[in-house]
């Protein structure tokens, strides 16, 4: 498993709206600035974190975005699966679908299952409050 710049980016903007005043949106040319992240992309970030009821937007002026929830209500987790699409260490495990043939015999699948179910557990574990601590 490899996080993409999307996902990376995705939680460097979650903390960086943690930080704010909880009560007002905050501009993505700000998030850009502090982030050093080009707005075009985080816009597109933001796009799929709203959509997902992660933040709550609002356009012209006083506009942006804030967290509609707590920062200790959002997991690491649930963002990475958001942006990347699984969190899975090998394609069998990526989509409950996926056909292997092997599958019945294999004797590494039990392995990549206990390390899919710990990096799972590890990243559900770790909430934007606990990346908000310097």
């Amino acid at each position: 498993m490899i996080v993409s710049t999307r996902g990376r980016y995705a939680l460097r903007v979650m903390i960086d709206l943690a930080e704010q005043h909880e009560d007002s949106f905050t501009p993505l040319k700000d998030v850009s600035a502090r982030q050093n992240i080009s707005q075009k992309y985080i816009e597109a970030i933001m796009t799929m974190l709203s959509k997902a009821g992660f933040v709550d937007g609002a356009h012209g002026k006083g506009g942006g975005y804030k967290l509609n929830r707590k920062p200790e209500e959002y997991r690491v987790g649930e963002i990475l699966r958001l942006t990347e699409g699984t969190l899975a260490p090998v394609a069998c495990l990526e989509n409950a679908d996926y056909k292997c043939d092997r599958k019945a015999e294999c004797r590494t699948l039990p392995m990549w299952t206990k390390l899919d179910e710990l990096i799972e557990g590890y990243l559900d574990s770790v909430t934007l409050k606990d990346l908000m601590k310097k």
